[in-house]
């Protein structure tokens, strides 16, 4: 049913006289935000200074059929701190609106998005609901940096007028999240999931199980969750998701057009399953447990066939609980088991992922076993030369680029920050920033660059406050590597549009590190 424009309009200012006093909306302030201050940058954008559109109690959202989940979120969004209701309709009956809408546009393929803001209207097009949903984190930024408030905030809100085109460099930017040195709750993965989702980040990478502990049920071997996801680095308390809290998180995700990727280490790195069940190694007996930082002295049994039955149970209930593409196998550090058992163990593994409708992705030593083409090596060291990786290249195989001296969140930012580690190095801002993944690994061009990952390591991170602080400000940095077009790279540019986003993760509640090379505002 379309309601009349009159219906409509006496509905909305009903509904906004309740929301909020007309009395407290403060006078106008002047604009301090642009098109051209978006995090990451996008490929075009032309300011138009008067072309700025106010919200007002009586602004609708309409979507395309299509679009009314991404409707949703933005009403979500913008009604926390404005306060008014704007009802999501199919049509804006001549009252101002934020129209989503859905199209053809061979230039932005299926994340790109075109946004005009105007004084008449805002306008979002793109050709998917994942497209719109970028856009609608683009839009966010032309608000006043109140818009993140949580309460009601009396004032006016102004969208900073001007066109955006836009479309990512690589088609995957994501984030790992480490939940298995230290755990984390659902309700902590789902907030750096909307932490990282206004960046367009657009993976998550969760690594579940590793030598101190192992976080996600497995029904065919119960005890892993029960016994083996008790332990957390340094005796610290663990924890573990049932399959329907981790089927929540995927959800989750998916609302915030972001897909899990998650990780079952092998064959190292296992260490919390095999002193959970002695079966797991070769003379059949449990090894102690261990809570220490060390890597790289566990290994399943590669000659038992019961490491291979374990492994088929794994992937496959974990394959049925995860819609997205790619199953994490891990692979890296596997130092205490030999190079020919290691591959033999890779060449059994990656068809069993195959057989469950799966694609293989693992961290980059598994490029040494000659994956198909379909299989994402994820490279983690510091750069250069790297033969099976560029040979992976070569067969047709993409690779994630994770560089551990430059991408890696868990490094110190300085010799004095509390948390962290520096084994890789210390990763200042700009750091994080000045690196080209086209360019990193030599053999890997750009063609051959699946995207950008941020993981971050959780030995010594413990609480979301932590996460934040290792993630911001360099979090940003790393997702517009991966979405915005090489030649737009520059330091003295990104750190004053950086500068601008310090006001918004102040109302997020976001604990960032105020690095001294931006000026924050």
């Amino acid at each position: 049913m379309h309601l009349s424009r009159a219906v409509l309009t006496a509905a909305v200012v009903s509904l906004a006289a309740v929301a909020v006093p007309t009395s407290a909306v403060a006078a106008p302030a002047a604009p301090e935000r642009s098109v051209t201050d978006v995090v990451p940058v996008p490929v075009s954008a032309k300011p138009d200074p008067h072309g700025d559109f106010r919200l007002t109690p009586s602004t609708v959202i309409t979507a395309d059929r299509g679009a009314g989940q991404v409707a949703d979120y933005l009403r979500g969004l913008l009604r926390p701190a404005t306060g008014y209701p704007l009802p999501v309709v199919p049509h804006a009956a001549g009252l101002p609106a934020i129209a989503l809408q859905l199209g053809h546009d061979t230039r932005i393929g299926t994340e790109g998005y075109q946004l005009k803001v105007a004084r008449d209207g805002v306008t979002l097009k793109a050709n998917t609901a994942d497209g719109l949903f970028e856009g609608v984190q683009s839009l966010r930024q032309l608000l006043p940096s109140a818009i993140e408030a949580k309460r009601v905030q009396h004032r006016t809100w102004t969208v900073a007028g001007g066109t955006i085109l836009d479309y990512p460099r690589f088609a995957e930017r994501g984030a790992m999240l480490d939940v298995a040195r230290h755990f984390f709750r659902p309700d902590q993965v789902k907030l750096y999931l909307d932490q990282i989702a206004q960046y367009k980040v657009n993976t998550l990478h969760l690594h579940l199980a590793d030598d101190q502990g192992w976080r996600i049920e497995i029904k065919s071997w119960p005890k892993l969750a029960t016994v083996g996801g008790k332990t957390a680095v340094d005796g610290d308390p663990g924890g573990y998701y049932t399959q329907a809290q981790y089927q929540d998180i995927v959800a989750y995700a998916a609302s915030r057009h972001i897909t899990v990727i998650p990780e079952i280490d092998m064959p190292g790195h296992t260490n919390a399953a095999q002193s959970t069940y002695a079966e797991l190694n070769c003379d059949g007996k449990a090894v102690p447990v261990r809570t220490d930082t060390e890597v790289g002295y566990s290994s399943l049994c590669i000659s038992s066939p019961v490491t291979y039955k374990f492994v088929e149970d794994v992937v496959r209930e974990l394959a049925a609980i995860t819609p997205g593409p790619y199953l994490h196998i891990g692979g890296d550090e596997a130092h205490s088991t030999p190079p020919a058992d290691y591959i033999a163990f890779e060449k059994k593994v990656q068809p069993i992922v195959a057989k469950y409708g799966k694609k293989v992705t693992g961290w980059h030593e598994i490029a040494k076993s000659d994956p198909p083409a379909s299989a994402v090596p994820q490279y983690w060291d510091f750069g250069g030369d790297n033969a099976s990786v560029a040979a992976a290249a070569a067969r047709g195989s993409k690779i994630l680029m994770s560089p551990a001296n430059f991408a890696y969140l868990d490094m110190k930012y300085t010799e004095s920050t509390p948390l962290g580690q520096d084994w890789a190095a210390l990763v200042e801002v700009r750091d994080g920033y000045n690196w080209d993944p086209a360019t990193l690994v030599n053999g890997v061009g750009e063609s051959q660059v699946a995207g950008v990952e941020a993981p971050l390591w959780t030995e010594t991170i413990r609480t979301s406050n932590d996460i934040e602080y290792m993630a911001f400000p360099r979090l940003p940095g790393i997702a517009e590597i991966g979405w915005s077009p090489r030649s737009t790279h520059n330091w003295d540019a990104y750190r004053l549009r950086l500068a601008k986003q310090a006001p918004r993760w102040v109302q997020q509640g976001i604990d960032f590190y105020r690095s001294p090379q931006v000026d924050w505002k």
